[in-house]
């Protein structure tokens, strides 16, 4: 395994994709900082839901200068309401200027990182500093809806399970700012063909052939 001083991985996908889970897997074995920005819409959508704010932007402005990232990663975000609700939060471009913010500030301090979400490559780093390796997630939606109605503990039903991530997937790819798009030159990983071991390893074949 190659050691790098400068990497800069980029990892998009659509819902319960499995780019949560990669992109773990190569920020260890890598040992780069994994910032989910998923994670960081996730905790304005709850933030939101719990207080009700009358000027969302100016509350979340408000919110995202007083927390680190590692105090987000410790909060409960995966839930069915949070999931419906974050969609919508998504489609907002000034709330999207906030969370681009945020991120753009923790990557300009770590030269070697993980970022996964939904606009990563064509936008968060696209360019200064720009990915140096991108990587596209794609699952089937049964598969993926199966796999997420596991981790909500098959407290949802599966048809509503596989119906949200539908709506959400289209709702990402159709939204007027940031949308879901797979760059011309990133790496596809199909998750529902591949185990986990054989993901990481496809992974790791690419970012090994970095000079």
């Amino acid at each position: 395994m190659k050691k790098f001083k400068k990497l800069i991985i980029a990892c998009d996908g659509e819902s319960a994709s499995g780019k949560s889970t990669a992109a773990k897997l190569i920020a260890k074995k890598y040992k780069l900082m994994l910032v989910n920005s998923g994670l960081l819409y996730r905790y304005g959508s709850k933030l939101i839901i719990k207080k009700k704010p009358k000027n969302v932007i100016s509350f979340l402005k408000s919110k995202l200068k007083k927390v680190s990232y590692k105090s987000i990663e410790k909060h409960n975000l995966h839930t069915e309401v949070i999931s419906n609700h974050v969609a919508l939060l998504a489609k907002n471009k000034k709330v999207r200027k906030i969370i681009n913010e945020f991120q753009k500030k923790i990557i300009k301090n770590n030269k070697r990182i993980c970022v996964e979400g939904r606009d990563i490559a064509s936008k968060i780093l696209a360019k200064n500093p720009k990915y140096d390796l991108a990587f596209y997630f794609k699952c089937n939606v049964s598969v993926a809806a199966y796999r997420r109605w596991l981790d909500l503990k098959k407290k949802v039903s599966f048809k509503k399970v596989k119906s949200s991530l539908y709506k959400r997937t289209q709702m990402d790819k159709k939204r007027k700012n940031s949308p879901l798009i797979r760059v011309k030159n990133s790496i596809l990983i199909r998750t529902d063909k591949l185990s986990k071991k054989q993901v990481l390893q496809k992974m790791s074949k690419y970012i090994d052939q970095l000079n």
